[in-house]
């Protein structure tokens, strides 16, 4: 699955050193504006408790858990949607992206230089990436209404016809500096309809990263910047991770689970800001997990949800889907609940699926199919 979480924001919030704990890399993160010029790209692997499990009871040659991408991307400043800074290039790199990570500095820090010299505020700098995008994508929404708008009148052409109303409406918002997603008046179909056609910058999906202080980590509740930043997430239907990107680079680069696990104890966490982030960024993308094991291998394969059973047994390869004969599949958690493949099997939670059915989140299938 070839799709990517690109890493955004103001030059200087904690970008780099996401991404390097994040992938393990050491991508170059300095104190200074566009110290990453070229986007950095990174291989995540998604933590699964459910793969962990089957592990253990399987005892495998191999454990090979689902992976997605990540993008680290310059960052912008105001006027990027006018070539700014490094905009023209930062917007490019977000168009190659399917969902936007935002993160969002909310700490004080004297040593750690403002792009604008200004005082910390989250809300505004939210506000200038999304006037930025927003600008960028009326841009294009312009040129494209031009085009239509000949097309409707000259020819009758009915798909510039059913386009100018959603045209319209993205105009209307973008104009005020309010994301496309955000649109009001428009159906769900479309949504999804300008979502496909209209390759705007503000329809990706977007998860905010609150990047709070050492200090602030373990009482959030008393945290201004990450109460605003929680607040804005809200009011749009997102959701926001707080985190402090230097404790989890420093927790990423311990040697082992052990230690994360006594370190994140010791601060009263039971997963990491990290861990959560990646989850959440997997579901951001519209992706999910079925599971295969046995003796050789376990393991997590990514999928996009809406995939039927043949499309994901082509994932495993490309014979298992022109030779799909069906899968058996059971769910993760009768496996959980019961204690083993034998139980699920005698309480009758292994199911028989055709060609028809559509693949969850944690089923555990084993796919036949004709050589």
């Amino acid at each position: 699955m070839s799709l990517k979480a690109g890493i955004v924001g103001l030059p200087n919030v904690g970008k780099s050193t996401l991404f390097n704990a994040i992938t393990n890399s050491h991508a170059l993160a300095e104190n200074y504006p566009f110290a990453t010029i070229n986007p950095n790209t990174g291989v995540v692997m998604v933590p699964d408790e459910r793969l962990d499990y089957l592990a253990d009871m399987f005892h495998p040659l191999r454990k090979i858990n689902a992976t997605f991408d990540f993008y680290d991307i310059a960052g912008l400043v105001k006027g990027a949607s006018k070539g700014e800074g490094l905009g023209n290039q930062f917007l490019a790199a977000i168009r190659e992206c399917d969902a936007i990570v935002e993160v969002v500095r909310c700490f004080d820090n004297s040593q750690v230089l403002r792009y604008n010299e200004e005082p910390v505020d989250p809300k505004a700098d939210i506000d200038v990436i999304n006037l930025e995008l927003s600008m960028s994508d009326l841009d294009s929404v312009n040129n494209r209404i031009g085009k239509q708008d000949i097309r409707s009148r000259v020819a009758h052409d009915k798909t510039a016809q059913y386009e100018m109303p959603i045209l319209s409406a993205l105009k209307g918002v973008l104009e005020q500096g309010i994301p496309a997603r955000l649109v009001k008046g428009l159906t769900q179909e479309q949504m999804d309809y300008a979502k496909k056609n209209f390759f705007l910058l503000t329809t990706k999906p977007i998860l905010y990263v609150a990047n709070v202080a050492d200090s602030d980590y373990v009482n959030l509740a008393d945290c201004a910047y990450y109460q605003s930043v929680k607040s804005i997430a809200e009011s749009e239907r997102a959701q926001c991770i707080p985190l402090s990107c230097e404790i989890e680079y420093e927790i990423s680069q311990m040697p082992s689970q052990s230690d994360r696990k006594e370190f994140l104890e010791s601060i009263g966490c039971k997963e990491s800001g990290l861990d959560k982030l990646v989850k959440a960024s997997y579901k951001l993308l519209n992706l999910s997990t079925f599971l295969t094991c046995g003796k050789d291998e376990c393991r997590a394969w990514t999928f996009r949800n809406g995939m039927t059973a043949p499309e994901c047994a082509g994932i495993i390869h490309s014979d298992f889907q022109r030779g799909f004969i069906k899968a058996e599949v059971y769910d993760f958690k009768d496996l959980e609940a019961l204690g083993s493949e034998a139980a699920v099997k005698e309480a009758g939670k292994l199911r028989s699926e055709g060609k028809d059915y559509l693949m969850r989140d944690g089923d555990v299938v084993f796919f036949k199919f004709n050589v």
